[in-house]
């Protein structure tokens, strides 16, 4: 049996997951979580810290156990990885779950740009920028890091556009990547 502080960081993973961090409050992670309140705060000074925690968790998983590992065991090539990062997207913006990212969203649901939690949405976003510069590096791009914000551009306008409904929005993105690719190399 998991210990109060990973039950309470995994019902916290799946709430803010799917309904954002600003809706779902401790009072409901702890019960659903089946802890104390004290055991929340025991473990995680603030709701901000746990939301910070909520986001490491997804890095790890989202962004490294996922997403990097789908588009490292779909190619070889680094320009070819990049362009499956939208048909790794398109899987994820037809399942019937799919929820955005938390990056994106906690960071839009924080106005102040000096909260803690706000700041972490930020790093967590420039990790995957880190990701697409590497990429960029070994496909020969001169400027690696002006393509990984241009590149990760595409893949935020898809995410969000999927969100609208637009069911070909990761192939609408590849097709831009690939103009972009063109003209960069």
């Amino acid at each position: 049996m998991a210990d109060g502080r990973e039950r309470i960081l995994e019902t916290a993973y799946e709430l803010f997951s799917r309904h954002g961090t600003r809706a779902v409050g401790v009072d409901r992670i702890v019960a659903e979580a089946g802890a104390a309140k004290m055991t929340l705060y025991r473990n995680f000074a603030s709701k901000d810290e746990l939301i910070v925690a909520f986001l490491d968790a997804r890095e790890q998983r989202w962004t490294r156990g996922w997403l990097q590992a789908e588009v490292e065991a779909r190619a070889t090539d680094p320009a070819e990885r990049l362009l499956a990062i939208f048909d790794v997207f398109g899987e994820w913006f037809a399942l019937a779950d799919f929820e955005g990212c938390s990056f994106i969203n906690v960071m839009l649901e924080i106005d102040d740009r000096e909260d803690v939690a706000r700041a972490a949405s930020v790093r967590q976003l420039s990790i995957i920028r880190e990701f697409l510069a590497g990429l960029a590096t070994e496909a020969g791009i001169a400027d690696p890091d002006a393509f990984a914000r241009q590149w990760h551009i595409l893949m935020k306008g898809s995410i969000v556009a999927a969100a609208e409904g637009d069911v070909h929005a990761a192939a609408r993105a590849r097709e831009m990547g690939e103009l972009l690719l063109a003209a960069r190399r």
